[in-house]
C-alpha cells in the first residue's frame, strides 16, 4: 500500500488527533476522527439510504472543518495517480 500522509488537524493536542492520508495506488482517502455520540450516529443512520445501521467494518467519523484544506489536498493525490 502507498500510504502518503497528508495532514494532521493543526490544532491538535497529540493525543486527540483526527488525521488524513491518500492512497493513491488503491485510490483511497484514509481519515481518523472521532466517534459521533450516539445521538449523532443514529440521525446519520436514520437518514442514510443504505439498509440498516454501519456495518462493522465501517464507521462514521468526524472531523474538524479546518482539516478541509487536508481532504482536498488527499483527493487531489488521488486524482493525479488517476491520470498516470
Amino acid at each position: 500500500m502507498a500510504t502518503e500522509f497528508v495532514g494532521i488537524d493543526p490544532e491538535t493536542d497529540r493525543d486527540h488527533c483526527p488525521t488524513v492520508w491518500a492512497d493513491a495506488e488503491a485510490q483511497e482517502i484514509l481519515l481518523q476522527g472521532w466517534k459521533p455520540s450516539t445521538e449523532t450516529q443514529a440521525e446519520c443512520e436514520a437518514t442514510s439510504p443504505a439498509n440498516g445501521p454501519v456495518p462493522d467494518g465501517e464507521a462514521i467519523v468526524r472531523l474538524p472543518a479546518r482539516m478541509i484544506p487536508m481532504i482536498r489536498e488527499a483527493c487531489d493525490a488521488v486524482e493525479r495517480a488517476q491520470l498516470r
